[in-house]
């Protein structure tokens, strides 16, 4: 089984939920602080492999399947038209003599297929059909499938142009493989489920393999006009409209492009608001000029329909014999694996996600959720997390900063590089001896201390842990100062140790006064053992050996 045609790597992700927020369908979980693409429900539409700040989608590569057809095969590349948009008026003949340096045995224009396609939707036009929409855009095809599938009697049932060209190359070549060239990033999964491609690349995939190849594109070769070309204008919006016959005059003729507006449409065409019209549906706005693998390209969309324009001719491509029964497709829904769940249950969650009063309910779609009542809805079916809220983090986090400083029994303080005086706790006011913090917010730190430290900590030294004593407050503390160069502030953590201080002072106080006793003490003893030296004999050195003993230990213990 082929490798899904969008992949999302995980190893750089941010957490930034741009690629949830930019889904249309929402096709995106996160579990494990990570993006993931879901298959079953992802259309392949491409917003997430242009948005995404690290570029972490990335398009299954196909060239080494491709080179490998190549050696077993002859092969014929099918080139879809929108190749001026993303070329800039590069003409076939060059993209022609690129391939077949490749190894290709013949190129054609997809526009070839797109000529026996819309033929085909004359033709349910001519037979009454109530509204017809094009499948042309397999991403729109699998949105219908997926999403919509109550309009699938509405979807024209005819193969994409990629498909009716591969059928119609294979009448006239015979026993040949079929490769997609174009801008899509879903065509790789149409090929992977045809009969009749073999497989897709995207323009990118055709730069990188050239690129290896040491093969340029001769950019000599200008755009030339050939008559027989009118479906080369399909890669635009209105595209298709422009080279069908239109000759109903009760019927409406609609163009339908981007996402958002396919899907309110289709909302429209499932409650029955819309009749009599052929609808031209593409997913991307703009349709394929401005496909995935195009988007990145600096040329705008003006100026790749002016180039489209230009190379279009105005008759119909000569394709043979292929019919509109020949490229014949039924399109079947695709069972979704999401359960939607009861009220009950989304507001038991959304109590969980402190969200119980509408209040909370900010629907501010920073998780990439249009409100939170859907993404409690998310949470439940295991696509996203709780902790996916900026707003709630914020409140935490600033909450837990301002518990941790109101009640800390050290004195902190955040200054601002010009050493003004940011933020001060209560513990650092009792120790500065200030009625109130509002007295020193805003103020100079040579306010309240000497700022020689914070001066030097700007200069790139540490202060860690240095004692020392606050003259002008009595008191003995210990002080810490970091800088941080990033959000351009000072941190001054400061414990006071004056209790500590004054116990450990006293301490030695007692050591100092022992010892000077013990001093004192043996001076005594020294002239009475003198005087008695005759009686005691060896004692005198012993006694004094103790005394001396007694001493050090004294001195030890200070």
């Amino acid at each position: 089984m082929a490798i899904y045609p969008l992949i999302s790597r995980t190893e750089n992700c941010k957490n930034c939920y741009k690629c949830i927020r930019s889904c249309p369908i929402k096709a995106i979980s996160f579990e494990n602080n990570r993006a993931n693409i879901i298959h079953d429900e992802c259309i392949l539409c491409g917003t997430c492999y242009n948005i995404c700040p690290q570029q972490l989608k990335e398009v299954r590569n196909d060239i080494q399947r491709v080179r490998g057809l190549l050696r077993r095969n002859k092969v014929v590349a099918s080139v879809a038209p929108s190749h001026v948009a993303y070329y800039e008026n590069t003409d076939i003949s060059a993209i022609r003599d690129a391939l077949m340096k490749l190894g290709f045995f013949a190129v054609e224009e997809t526009a070839i297929g797109a000529t026996i396609v819309k033929k085909a939707y004359d033709e349910m036009i001519n037979e009454g059909r109530d509204v017809v929409i094009s499948s042309c855009c397999h991403s729109i095809n699998l949105l219908i499938e997926k999403r919509y599938p109550e309009c699938l009697p509405f979807l024209a049932d005819v193969l994409t142009p990629m498909q009716a060209h591969g059928l119609n190359i294979r009448e006239r070549f015979g026993d040949v493989k079929v490769v997609f060239i174009g801008p899509c990033i879903s065509k790789k999964d149409e090929a992977d489920h045809s009969e009749y491609i073999d497989a897709a690349l995207t323009f990118e995939e055709l730069d990188r393999w050239l690129k290896e190849e040491n093969i340029d594109l001769d950019t000599e070769k200008k755009a030339e006009t050939v008559e027989r070309s009118r479906a080369r204008l399909f890669p635009k919006a209105g595209g298709i409209i422009d080279t069908m016959m239109c000759e109903r005059e009760d019927y409406q003729y609609i163009v339908v492009d981007g996402l958002g507006n396919c899907m309110q449409t289709l909302e429209d065409i499932r409650n029955g608001d819309i009749h009599r019209c052929f609808i031209e549906m593409s997913a991307c706005e703009g349709s394929c000029i401005n496909g995935p693998v195009t988007r990145r390209k600096k040329a705008s969309i003006a100026a790749r329909l002016v180039n489209l324009n230009r190379y279009a001719g105005k008759q119909d491509f000569e394709y043979g014999n292929t019919t509109s029964k020949d490229i014949h497709q039924s399109y079947q829904a695709q069972q979704r694996t999401r359960v939607i769940p009861t009220e009950e249950e989304i507001e038991r969650m959304l109590n969980k996600m402190h969200k119980a009063h509408k209040e909370d309910r900010l629907n501010c779609g920073c998780c990439g959720y249009d409100s939170c009542h859907d993404k409690a809805i998310a949470i439940i079916q295991g696509r996203a997390n709780i902790d996916m809220c900026l707003p709630l983090l914020m409140e935490k986090s600033q909450s837990l900063s301002d518990t941790i400083v109101r009640n800390s029994p050290n004195g902190l303080m955040v200054l601002d590089e010009e050493l003004s005086v940011q933020l001060m706790n209560r513990s650092m006011c009792r120790i500065l001896g200030l009625e109130d913090v509002r007295s020193a917010i805003g103020q100079h730190v040579a306010m309240v201390m000497d700022p020689t430290d914070f001066y030097e900590s700007l200069d790139g030294r540490t202060i860690y842990a240095k004692r020392e004593y606050l003259a002008e407050y009595d008191r003995y503390v210990e002080k810490t100062i970091g800088h941080d160069s990033k959000f351009k502030v000072l941190v001054c953590v400061m414990k006071d140790i004056t209790e500590e201080e004054k116990s450990r002072k006293a301490h030695k106080d007692l050591v100092d006064n022992t010892i000077t006793i013990t001093d004192s003490l043996l001076e005594q003893n020294m002239t009475s053992v003198h005087e008695i030296a005759s009686l005691l004999g060896d004692t005198v050195a012993e006694t004094k050996v103790a005394l001396e003993k007694l001493k050090k230990l004294v001195q030890h213990d200070d």
